[in-house]
C-alpha cells in the first residue's frame, strides 16, 4: 500500500471532467498538492494509507470556486459608499479614500482579512487587481490562497506610483519575484479604458507578451462608457481594443455588460473571455451581461463578485444563484442558463479563461488539489436530488466545511486552520475607526 499525504473518502464526488462524472461513495489521494488517484472508497482504501484521512459521508467533494475578478484588498471599505452610480461612487469616494488610506500596511492587513474570507466562502483561486499587488500576494502564500495577481494601472497617479509605467513595471517584477511561488502568478491589468489612453493600453499589452503574461482588465460596464468610447474613438469598445492590437487569448474581461452581438463574435474569434459580476452590477444598477449572446456566440463566461466595496461580499455561491435567476427572468425562459452551466462558470470555465485548466477547475488525477467539501446534512440542505441545482438554488457559503488548496487543508470543520479570525476581527475594528476619523 501507497502512504500519501491526505485520503478523502465516502464523498458525493461531482468530479467537473469531460464526462461530468459523479461518484457516489468516491474517494481522492492526494499526495505533494496534486490528486493522485480518483475512485470508490473501497478502491482507494485498499491500494493507499494516510495519516490525515477525512471522512465525507455526508459530504459533496468537489472542484474549488474560482473567484474571476475581485479588488481583495478593498474589504475594509466594504460598505464605505453605498447606492450611488458608478462613477461617482469611483471619483468622489472610492478613490479618493484610497489617495488617502491605501499604504503597503493596509493592503497587506486587507488582503490577508478577504484571504480568510475566500476560504469561508470556498474559494480556492482568485483573479485579483488592485495596488501593491506585491504585499497581496504576501498574504495569499500565508494564507495558502491561489492567485493571480496584478497592479492596477492608470494615467494618474495612485498608491506610490506616478506614472502607469511604473505601474506596469511593478507587475513585471512580481511576476519575476515570484515565479517560483506555486500559488501566485502576476498579470499585467490595465484598469480600463477611461483611465488608460491608447499609449498606457498597448504598452501593457506589449509587456505582458514579452514577458508570457496574462492581460485583464475592465471594459463596457456601463452605458456611459460605450458612449464615451463612440465620441472619443469612432467605435466601440471591443473594436477599439482589437483595433490596438490589444485582444488575445490570453486576454479577460472584467463585466462586459454593454458588448453587442458583433463585438461578441469578435471577442470568440479572438478567444478572450469574461468574467460577469451580476450582483455588482445590479447593486450599481450597470445593467444586465448579455449571457445568451456569449453562450450562443462562443464566448467563454466566469462568474466573479467584484471587490467587497461594490458587492458587498464574496460569495460566489450567492453568484450562481442570484446569476442564474436573472437571466431567466430576462430572458423570459426558466429553462436558460441550467444549474449544470452554472457550476462548470465557476470551476472549468474560469480555468479555461485563465489557461489553468490543466491545473485546477477538475478534479482529475493530475491537477492540483484544490478541493472543497460541502456539508448535504443539514436542515435546509436536505433532500437532495440533483446535485447541480443543489450547488446553485439551495447552498450557501455556510454549508462550505472543509477547503483544500495545492494539497494544504486550510479550513476543516468551518474552522481555519492556520488564520486567527479573532485577530481579524481587532484589525477590522481598528480600519474602520480609522476610515471613520475622515
Amino acid at each position: 500500500m501507497q502512504h500519501t499525504d491526505i485520503i478523502i473518502k465516502n464523498g458525493y464526488i461531482v468530479t467537473i471532467n469531460p464526462e461530468m462524472d459523479i461518484l457516489e461513495n468516491g474517494a481522492l489521494a492526494i499526495e505533494k498538492g496534486k490528486i493522485l488517484e480518483i475512485g470508490n472508497t473501497e478502491e482507494i482504501e485498499k491500494n493507499y494509507t494516510s495519516d490525515k484521512v477525512i471522512d465525507a459521508s455526508s459530504k459533496i467533494v468537489m472542484p474549488g470556486l474560482i473567484n474571476g475578478h475581485s479588488h481583495i484588498a478593498m474589504t475594509y471599505l466594504r460598505g464605505y459608499a453605498d447606492d450611488l452610480l458608478l462613477h461617482s461612487w469611483l471619483e468622489d469616494y472610492i478613490w479618493p479614500a484610497e489617495a488617502r488610506f491605501v499604504k503597503a500596511q493596509f493592503v497587506y492587513d486587507a488582503a490577508y482579512h478577504a484571504c480568510a474570507e475566500l476560504i469561508k466562502n470556498g474559494i480556492t483561486m482568485i483573479n485579483d487587481m488592485y495596488f501593491y499587488s506585491k504585499e497581496t500576494a504576501q498574504a495569499a502564500t500565508k494564507t495558502g490562497m491561489r492567485a493571480i495577481l496584478g497592479e492596477g494601472i492608470l494615467d494618474f497617479p495612485m498608491a506610490f506610483h506616478k506614472t502607469p509605467d511604473s505601474m506596469i513595471n511593478y507587475a513585471v517584477e512580481g511576476h519575476k519575484e515570484f515565479k517560483d511561488n506555486e500559488l501566485i502568478d502576476f498579470s499585467i491589468m490595465p484598469h480600463s479604458i477611461y483611465t488608460c489612453s491608447r499609449k498606457t493600453l498597448i504598452t501593457a499589452a506589449e509587456t505582458a507578451r514579452a514577458h508570457n503574461m496574462l492581460i485583464h482588465t475592465h471594459l463596457s460596464e456601463t452605458q456611459k462608457e460605450v458612449d464615451d468610447c463612440l465620441k472619443n474613438h469612432g467605435m466601440r469598445p471591443v473594436n477599439y481594443l482589437n483595433s490596438i492590437g490589444f485582444l488575445g487569448n490570453d486576454v479577460s474581461l472584467a463585466h462586459g455588460v454593454w458588448i453587442d452581438n458583433n463585438e461578441q463574435k469578435l471577442l470568440a474569434e479572438k478567444d478572450v473571455g469574461v468574467n460577469i459580476c451580476t450582483e455588482c452590477n445590479l447593486k450599481l444598477s450597470s445593467g444586465f451581461a448579455p449571457i445568451k449572446g456569449y453562450k450562443e456566440n462562443g464566448v467563454t463566461i466566469s462568474l466573479a463578485t467584484d471587490g467587497v466595496a461594490s458587492n458587498n461580499n464574496l460569495s460566489i455561491l450567492d453568484e450562481m444563484d442570484m446569476t442564474s435567476k436573472v437571466h431567466k427572468a430576462i430572458n423570459n425562459d426558466p429553462t436558460f442558463l441550467p444549474a449544470e452551466d452554472v457550476v462548470r462558470m465557476v470551476t472549468i470555465e474560469p480555468a479555461k479563461i485563465f489557461n489553468k485548466e490543466d491545473e485546477v477547475g477538475s478534479l482529475e488525477v493530475g491537477k492540483k488539489a484544490d478541493i472543497i467539501l460541502l456539508e448535504r446534512n443539514k436542515l435546509e440542505n436536505m433532500p437532495m436530488y440533483n446535485v447541480y441545482s443543489h450547488l446553485v438554488y439551495t447552498m450557501h457559503s455556510e454549508s462550505v466545511q472543509d477547503v483544500i488548496i495545492n494539497g494544504k487543508v486550510l479550513m476543516q470543520g468551518r474552522k481555519l486552520t492556520g488564520i486567527d479570525e479573532d485577530e481579524l476581527f481587532e484589525k477590522a475594528k481598528y480600519y474602520q475607526r480609522e476610515l471613520q476619523k475622515d
